[in-house]
């Protein structure tokens, strides 16, 4: 219990697979700093569930850094970092997992909406890790991982500025993990199929039902699911990087 505790940065924090993984992480005796974009009271219940998680575990209480901000802007991103510095003094892991949706015709679609996507589901993800990878680098390791979509594998009709922002997600993964190998740095992904949290609220239960048919598992992925997946990879050995690990139930293979 007297070790130095592991830092993780988690964005999208205040619930799904954000959520989730502060739990997650928390259980295993990592501090944390947590981001939303405005939802501070979801943040916050984060943080107590998060605590009592590590608590539970047999750790004592986490340190917590809650931050309210949009990592698609930069100058959130470094105030963000500031805060990571000045509470902790390291980052070991970053978890970029913010994203946003946008479901219809492309050609319905407004420039403001299709700039805003990007830079939450793929901007974000160089404005953090620009910042991560220095003090990382200064550490001599650390994980960056990313939450990517099925749909950034093999697009989605009706949803082509999401997929467009997860395809980026993958080429950016694979092409920085290549960048930080040499430097002890892993970087992967984690491609969710339909995960179980309020993106996917807009279904009836009709619609549900028939894509659960669809999915060999027969179910939607839960974020507690995936949180232990992107712990995994945060846990994993050096050699596993550049991978974009799809979480789908055989839906998408």
């Amino acid at each position: 219990m007297g070790e130095v505790r592991k830092t993780v940065c988690i964005t999208g924090a205040s619930r799904g697979i954000g959520r989730a993984a502060a739990v997650r992480f928390a259980a295993a005796g990592y501090n944390l700093a947590l981001a939303c974009r405005r939802n501070e009271a979801l943040l916050e219940k984060t943080a107590g569930d998060a605590a009592r998680a590590a608590l539970s575990a047999g750790f004592p209480e986490p340190g917590i850094l809650t931050f309210a901000g949009d990592v698609g802007n930069p100058g959130d991103c470094e105030r963000l970092f500031q805060k990571i510095d000045l509470s902790f003094g390291r980052i070991d892991v970053l978890v970029s997992n913010a994203g946003i949706s946008w479901r219809g015709l492309i050609q319905d679609m407004k420039p403001g909406e299709w700039d805003e996507m990007i830079r939450t589901d793929l901007s974000a993800a160089f404005y953090l890790s620009r910042l991560a990878i220095p003090r990382m680098l200064r550490m001599g390791h650390g994980r960056i991982l990313f939450t990517s979509s099925v749909w950034g594998n093999a697009g989605a009709s009706c949803e082509a500025a999401y997929s467009a922002a997860k395809g980026g997600i993958n080429s950016f993964t694979k092409a920085l993990a290549k960048e930080l190998a040499p430097s002890n740095i892993q970087v992967n992904a984690i491609a969710p199929g339909a995960v179980d949290t309020e993106m996917n609220r807009w279904m009836s239960p009709e619609e549900r039902s028939d894509l659960e048919e669809e999915i060999p598992a027969g179910k939607f992925v839960s974020p507690e699911e995936a949180a232990a997946l992107l712990f995994s990879l945060a846990e994993a050995g050096p050699n596993l990087t550049g991978q974009i690990v799809t979480l789908s139930g055989g839906w998408y293979i």
